[in-house]
């Protein structure tokens, strides 16, 4: 990083830095972002399609990272979960307005083991492990009440926080990232963008017009 006049070995903010890894870049930003977003800065918006092409987004929570990808957790049987058991390919967006920085994701999706996803539910509150249950999760209802209902039944079912299973439907899914890009936004539009793809194991940078 060239402190002299703030910019990487590319030209680009030091903020790019000089990292091989995309990941590495990522943790960076995502370490500061957690410093100066007022809520949730693992916030992303995550898109699917379904077997039509017809594109599908939400914003989901990002519950674990690591070299080999990018975790988020729900219920294989929601809308997104039926999605990405037929058409493996997502991508991720992460906005962090505080930065004014940006995070673009592209790869394939793969089930998390079971352990990591014992793991994760049997540390979650005990009302949303409930709620695992008795949420049909994108299925039509007819009304909350029969939610609220069928929360009530798991509740006396299991009224044992530590006694909830993890239901075979919840699970997570690993983003395994072949493209990722960061975006800084830049005054009079002259934003700058950092674009690394996976090529044959190895990842290659590239800079893009804004």
């Amino acid at each position: 990083m060239n402190q002299k006049n703030g910019k990487n070995s590319l030209g680009l903010d030091k903020c790019f830095e000089n990292l091989d890894n995309p990941i590495d870049l990522f943790e960076k930003w995502f370490s500061k972002a957690k410093e100066t977003e007022i809520n949730d800065p693992n916030a992303l918006a995550l898109a699917t399609s379904d077997n039509k092409n017809q594109p599908s987004v939400r914003m989901v929570l990002l519950k674990g990272l690591s070299k080999k990808g990018f975790v988020f957790f729900t219920n294989f049987n929601s809308k997104k979960g039926r999605e990405l058991k037929n058409n493996t390919r997502a991508s991720m967006c992460f906005h962090w307005k505080s930065l004014r920085r940006q995070v673009r994701i592209v790869g394939l999706v793969e089930k998390v083991t079971e352990q990591e996803a014992d793991e994760y539910f049997y540390s979650r509150p005990y009302k949303n492990k409930i709620g695992a249950w008795a949420s049909s999760q994108s299925e039509v209802m007819d009304k909350k009440e029969t939610f609220l209902s069928k929360i009530n039944e798991f509740e006396k079912k299991y009224p044992d926080e530590n006694s909830v299973p993890r239901p075979s439907h919840w699970s997570g899914w690993r983003v395994l990232p072949k493209e990722i890009e960061f975006w800084v936004e830049g005054e009079g539009r002259i934003h700058e963008r950092l674009n690394y793809k996976k090529e044959n194991d190895k990842w290659k940078k590239e800079i893009l017009y804004p």
